[in-house]
């Protein structure tokens, strides 16, 4: 599978401040609805510095990057998290932390899956989800034919599904995936799916950016649709930017739609960046963050809010 988005964007000039360190006794309880596990990763070979801050990678193995994100978890409280990228690794993480994870099967191409495994992983009581979905980079789009006995396995068996939307790093095309088009990560194009199966609960990862007006309509029209801040609350375009996308879309009347994510991916300090992205967002009130960090995902992954 190919490195998820966003390494998007993650150019310094658009970089967004380290928060500060801290570790805050009584914290409310965050779930991240966007965090990646690996069993290796070629970011660790180059030991790939954090393209916001310049910090250097020191986590480079998958029980490194385990601890590492966990320790992240702990410090900001989150208790629970979905995790997808390498399947194996997430159930070792699972196994390591099972109270905080939930594990969701991530795929780009859907020839490479075999649903019957899928079905028997869910029955095991192992699958939790499915996504993070990288179509895009392989050139499919979410209403293309090849997914339509995924989202009928989705429905059927009530698992979420976690789509990504959006972009992708610059020269994406010329370098890993000469499949990715950009208007292949347009929300718009998961209409077609919602009609054929209005029982799906489907989220948009990365929240549509940079499609505004695509991805209110279809939250507008699909309430069982609702939307991840990975990834743009603490590494794409900037601070400023993240900010007047998200308060669009709480302007739209859709606060209660929205889901706090990471993506981490190699960098487990992000966790905290993006946590800091909502916090430090003025025009949400107290009640609107507990949503995006807590309540809404409760509610969109059917959890004990306990």
């Amino acid at each position: 599978m190919r490195t998820p988005i966003l390494s998007l964007l993650l150019l310094t000039e658009f970089a967004s401040p380290a928060p500060a360190q801290r570790n805050e006794p009584g914290r409310p309880p965050i779930i991240d609805v966007h965090v990646h596990v690996y069993a290796k990763d070629e970011r660790w070979t180059r030991k790939a510095p954090n393209p916001v801050t310049g910090q250097p990678l020191t986590a480079i193995t998958e029980e490194a990057h385990m601890q590492a994100t966990l320790t992240e978890m702990k410090k900001y409280n989150v208790v629970k998290a979905v995790i997808s990228n390498d399947y194996q690794a997430a159930l070792r993480w699972k196994a390591a932390a099972p109270d905080r994870m939930l594990v969701s099967y991530a795929f780009d191409d859907p020839s490479s899956v075999d649903l019957d495994f899928l079905r028997r992983e869910h029955a095991a009581g192992r699958l939790a989800a499915l996504g993070e979905l990288g179509l895009q980079y392989e050139g499919i789009a979410p209403n293309d034919p090849k997914m339509e006995p995924f989202w009928t396995l989705a429905e059927e068996l009530d698992l979420p599904v976690g789509l990504h939307t959006a972009l992708a790093p610059p020269r994406t095309p010329y370098q890993c995936c000469p499949k990715f088009r950009n208007w292949l990560g347009n929300p718009a194009l998961l209409e077609d799916v919602l009609i054929r199966h209005p029982k799906l609960r489907v989220y948009l990862m990365h929240a549509g950016y940079p499609y505004l007006p695509e991805t209110i309509a279809i939250l507008h029209m699909y309430p069982q649709v609702y939307a991840d801040l990975g990834a743009i609350d603490w590494a794409a375009r900037g601070r400023e930017e993240f900010h007047e996308y998200l308060r669009a879309l709480m302007r739209a009347g859709f606060g209660k739609r929205l889901m706090f994510g990471s993506d981490q991916m190699v960098w487990p300090e992000a966790i905290g960046m993006a946590v800091e992205g909502i916090e430090s967002a003025s025009f949400l009130t107290d009640e609107q963050k507990r949503d995006i960090f807590y309540d809404n995902a409760v509610r969109f992954f059917r959890l004990d809010k306990k």
